[in-house]
C-alpha cells in the first residue's frame, strides 16, 4: 500500500518499504571528508519562532550525517535577519555533541529578512574559523525565501567562489528565490526542512559523490518525483453588486453593477525531482515464507509476522497440527483431465500438508485413494504408523489417466474406503470420517447421488479445486463452507490452514451456523498499539471472520478502525461473501494517532447499527472492541448506550488497564477478555466466537435498536412490530409525507402502519438499500 506523507508544504508519495530504506540509509550515512559547512539560519519575523525551532531541528539532524572532527567536517553557524550575527565559528566546537548542543541553545533574534546582506557578510568575512578554501566549502541557507532586497548578484558571487550552496525551504517557502540561491542543478541543492530525515538524506546524496566518501556497500542514490509548494496571496474577482451612481439629470441616481474583489491564499505547486540514498534492509531478501510479513529491526535484524498455522521457526515454516482425531481419506483425481502436471501438484500439496500436520503425537489415521476410469486405494487408513513411510508411499503414486468419473470414485470410497482394522478395547473405533476430494477436472458422470450416499454414511466431504470447479465442488459437499477454491498453483499451498480448520470442524460446526447476526469489529489502530500489533489485530479479525457464513440472511460483518476518530472501513451490508470481506480486511491501513475507544463505540452506535446503514431489524447484534486499554474512560457511556439498545459489547483488551474501567465498558466479566500480550490473542479466539454465538442464539427484542427512522416510535406486536410515524410514512418512517398530488416513491409499499414480520422486514430492508443505490 502507498502511504501519503504530508510533509508540511512538500509532498512525497512513498511506500512504507521506502520509508524503512530511508531510515536505514540515515543510520549508515556518515560524511567523513575534509569539509567546512556553514549554516545560515533565517531568524527574521517572517519565519517566526516556531519555524526557527524547526530550522534548528533540521540543522541538528544534518549533523547526525556528518563526522564532525577538527581534521574532517567542521561546522559553524550564522543567524541573519536585519543584520547577520555569528553564532559560532567553524573552529569553536570540535565534536558532534558540542555542535548539536550549541544549535539547541541558539536564541531567535527577529527582524527583517536581509538575505543579500548576509551573503555579502560571507563574501567579506569568508567562513569564520574555516580552513581558507583549502577544503571544500558548503553553505546551507535555511529560509522562507522572502528577502527584503535582491539576492541574485551576491548569490552569484558566492557561487563564483566555488562555495557549494544548499537552499533549504522552511514554513511556506518562496521556491523561486531559493532556486536563485542554490547551486546548479537546483533540484539537487533544494531541500525542505519540514521533513528533516528525508532532507538530511537528500543533502548526503548530493554530497556523497565526489565530496564525501562513497556510499555504504549496497546503498545507491536514486531520484524520485517530489512536489514543492508555496502559499501565495492572490486577488480574485468575487462578483458584482448593485451600486448607485450620480446621474446627469438633476435629483436622480443611476443603478449600476460594480465589481468587487477579495484576497485569497492559494497553494502554488512546483513539480520537481529529489534525490535520496537508499540502503538495503534485511527484509530485501524476503526471508519470511508462507505469506509471512517481514518487519526490519535496525540494519541487520528482522522478525516475521506469520499467518495462522505457520511459525514453526523464525521464517514462518508450517506449524500446524490436526488437533483433532478423524479418519481422513484423500481422494485424488488422477484422470487425463487433471493432467500429469496437476496430479504432481496435488501430490506435492498432500505431502506438504501431511508433513506439517502429522507430527509424532498426531493420530496417523490417514489414507489416500486415486481415481480415473477406476478407483484404487493404494494407501489404506491406518496403514502407516510413521510420517516417513507415509511420504514414501505418496511418492510412489503413479498417474493413471482415463476419464474423470468423480461420482463413481465417491461412491466407492464411501463403501470401501473406511474398512476398519480389528477393534481392540483400547482403540477408539468411532472417529468422524472425512473425505478430502482433490480435483481440477469436471466430472464425466453424475456426482449428486454419490455425494448424497456419502453424507448418509455420516462422511464429511471437503472439496478442493481451482476457481472454475466451485459449482461442482459445492454440489459434492452440499455446503460452500466445505469448498476450497484456489486462484493459482501457489495459492493452493496457501490454503493449508483453511483445510486444517475444515477437517477439524466435523462435529464442531464453525461459527454460529444458521443463526442470523449483525457483527461489528472496532479495532484500535492508534500509535499506542503500533504497526506490528495492529497487523496482529487485523489478522485476528480476518481469521475470526472465517468462522461465519457471510451473506444477507445469516451473518453481516462491519469493520471500524479508530485512532482519535473512528473510520468505517466497511458497513454491515457492504460485503456479501467471505472472499470480498477478507480482501477488504487485508487492505485496512494503520492510522497511528492517539486513541479514543469512546468515539469508536459512539460511531458504531450512530453509523453502523442503524437500519439506514444495513443493520437488520430482529437480528441480534454484537460489537467486539479490540483495544490496548488506554484512553478507555470515555468508552463507558457509549457502551451503556449500545447495551440499552440490545447490542452486546464484547471488550478485548491487550496490555495494562484498570479492571474497574474495563468492566464499566464491558458491563459484565462475561463480556471481557483481558490479555497481557498480543501473541495470546489467538488462544482466546474460540472463547470469543463462542460468546458471540451465545448472543446470536438469545431471544431478540424487535424494537432494540429502534428500527424506525426519523423519530418514529417502535411498537411491539406478537412476533412483529410496527413504526408509528409523525410527518413520515413507510414501514420504517423512511419517506416524508407528500402534500397535494405529488407522486409517491414507487419503491415503497403504500401502507405506513402495517405490521411486519422479521423476515419480511429483512427483505424490505434489502430492497430499500438497492432502491437507494
Amino acid at each position: 500500500p502507498t502511504a501519503l506523507l504530508a510533509l508540511g508544504i512538500q509532498q512525497i508519495h512513498v511506500g512504507q518499504e521506502m520509508i524503512g530504506k530511508i531510515s536505514a540509509a540515515g543510520q549508515l550515512m556518515q560524511c567523513s571528508a575534509s569539509l567546512d559547512i556553514l549554516f545560515l539560519l533565517d531568524g527574521s519575523y517572517s519565519i517566526g519562532k516556531g519555524s526557527f525551532e524547526r530550522s534548528k531541528h533540521f540543522a541538528s539532524k544534518l549533523c547526525d550525517a556528518l563526522d564532525i572532527h577538527p581534521d574532517r567536517v567542521r561546522v559553524g553557524m550564522i543567524q541573519f535577519s536585519s543584520t547577520p550575527h555569528l553564532e559560532f565559528p567553524l573552529d569553536s566546537y570540535l565534536t558532534k555533541q558540542e555542535v548539536k548542543e550549541k544549535i539547541k541553545r541558539t536564541v531567535f533574534r527577529g527582524g527583517s529578512t536581509e538575505t543579500g546582506q548576509a551573503l555579502k557578510y560571507i563574501l567579506h568575512k569568508g567562513f569564520p574559523g574555516g580552513r581558507n578554501s583549502s577544503v571544500p566549502e558548503v553553505l546551507i541557507i535555511i529560509s522562507d525565501g522572502k528577502s527584503q532586497g535582491s539576492t541574485a548578484m551576491p548569490a552569484m558571487q558566492v557561487k563564483e567562489r566555488h562555495i557549494t550552496v544548499f537552499a533549504v525551504g522552511i514554513k511556506f517557502p518562496r521556491w523561486e528565490e531559493l532556486q536563485v540561491l542554490a547551486s546548479e542543478p537546483p533540484e539537487r541543492y533544494l531541500l525542505f526542512a519540514g521533513d528533516a530525515e528525508d532532507a538530511a538524506n537528500g543533502l548526503y546524496s548530493t554530497l556523497s559523490d565526489p565530496v564525501c566518501t562513497a556510499t555504504a556497500p549496497g546503498c545507491k542514490v536514486e531520484s524520485h518525483p517530489c512536489e514543492r509548494r508555496t502559499l501565495e496571496t492572490v486577488k480574485e474577482l468575487a462578483g458584482s453588486y448593485v451600486c448607485w451612481k450620480g446621474s446627469k439629470q438633476p435629483n436622480a441616481v443611476q443603478a449600476s453593477l460594480c465589481p468587487f474583489t477579495r484576497w485569497k491564499r492559494v497553494l502554488i505547486k512546483h513539480p520537481s525531482r529529489c534525490f535520496r540514498t537508499v540502503c538495503p534492509d534485511p527484509c530485501d531478501s524476503q526471508p519470511c515464507q508462507n505469506g509471512g510479513t517481514c518487519v526490519p529491526e535496525g540494519l541487520d535484524r528482522y522478525h516475521c509476522l506469520c499467518l495462522l498455522g505457520y511459525g514453526g521457526d523464525i521464517h514462518c515454516a508450517a506449524k500446524l497440527s490436526l488437533e483433532c482425531s478423524v479418519d481422513l481419506l484423500f481422494l485424488m483425481d488422477s484422470s487425463a483431465g487433471v493432467t500429469l502436471e496437476g496430479f504432481l501438484r496435488f501430490k506435492a500439496f498432500l505431502k506438504r500438508f501431511l508433513q506439517a500436520m502429522v507430527g509424532q503425537d498426531s493420530p496417523m489415521s490417514v489414507g489416500v485413494a486415486q481415481y480415473g476410469d477406476s478407483v484404487k486405494v493404494p494407501i489404506e487408513l491406518g496403514q502407516h504408523k510413521d510420517a516417513l513411510s507415509l511420504m514414501e508411499s505418496i511418492d510412489a503414486l503413479d498417474f493413471s489417466g482415463g476419464r474423470t468419473l468423480t461420482g463413481r470414485a465417491l461412491q466407492y470410497v464411501a463403501q470401501h474406503g473406511f474398512r476398519s482394522a480389528p477393534v481392540f478395547a483400547d482403540v477408539q473405533d468411532d472417529l468422524p470420517r472425512v473425505v478430502v476430494l482433490l480435483t481440477d477436472s469436471k466430472s464425466q458422470d453424475s456426482v449428486a447421488e454419490a455425494a448424497k450416499y456419502a453424507k448418509d454414511q455420516n462422511i464429511l466431504l471437503i472439496g478442493i479445486g481451482s476457481s472454475f470447479m466451485r459449482a461442482e465442488l459445492t454440489m459434492v459437499t452440499g455446503n460452500p463452507q466445505q469448498t476450497i477454491v484456489y486462484s493459482d498453483p501457489q495459492d493452493l499451498f496457501n490454503r493449508m490452514p483453511e483445510l486444517q480448520r475444515k477437517i477439524c470442524s466435523v462435529g464442531n460446526p464453525e461459527g454460529c451456523q444458521a443463526q442470523s447476526l449483525d457483527l461489528a469489529f472496532a479495532v484500535d489502530a492508534s500509535s499506542g498499539v503500533g504497526l506490528e500489533n495492529f497487523l496482529r489485530l487485523r489478522h485476528f479479525v480476518r481469521s475470526s471472520c472465517l468462522h461465519f457464513i457471510i451473506n444477507r440472511d445469516v451473518t453481516q460483518i462491519a469493520l471500524v478502525t479508530y485512532g482519535s476518530k473512528a473510520h468505517t472501513v466497511f458497513a454491515l451490508d457492504t460485503h456479501t461473501s467471505s472472499s470480498a470481506l477478507l480482501q477488504a480486511i487485508d487492505q485496512v491501513p494503520f492510522l497511528g494517532d492517539s486513541a479514543s475507544a469512546g468515539s469508536a463505540l459512539q460511531h458504531v452506535h450512530s453509523d453502523i447499527m442503524t437500519v439506514q446503514k444495513g443493520a437488520r431489524p430482529g437480528v441480534n447484534k454484537v460489537v467486539v472492541l479490540l483495544s490496548n486499554g488506554r484512553d478507555m474512560q470515555d468508552a463507558a457511556a457509549p457502551a451503556q448506550q449500545l447495551r440499552h439498545d440490545g447490542i452486546l459489547v464484547f471488550v478485548v483488551v491487550i496490555g495494562d488497564a484498570e479492571r474497574d474501567t474495563l468492566l464499566r465498558v464491558a458491563g459484565s466479566p462475561n463480556s471481557l477478555v483481558h490479555l497481557s500480550s498480543y501473541e495470546d490473542l489467538q488462544y482466546y479466539q474460540g472463547l470469543i466466537i463462542e460468546r458471540i454465538c451465545e448472543e446470536a442464539r438469545s431471544p431478540v427484542n424487535l424494537c432494540k435498536p429502534n428500527p424506525c427512522m426519523n423519530q418514529g416510535v417502535c411498537i411491539l406486536g406478537p412476533g412483529s412490530y410496527r413504526c408509528q410515524c409523525h410527518g413520515w410514512e413507510g414501514p420504517h418512517c423512511e419517506s416524508r409525507v407528500l402534500r397535494g398530488d405529488s407522486p409517491r416513491s414507487p419503491a415503497l409499499p403504500p401502507r405506513s402502519h402495517g405490521q411486519w414480520s422479521p423476515r419480511g422486514l429483512q427483505h424490505f430492508s434489502r430492497a430499500l438499500q438497492h432502491s437507494k443505490r
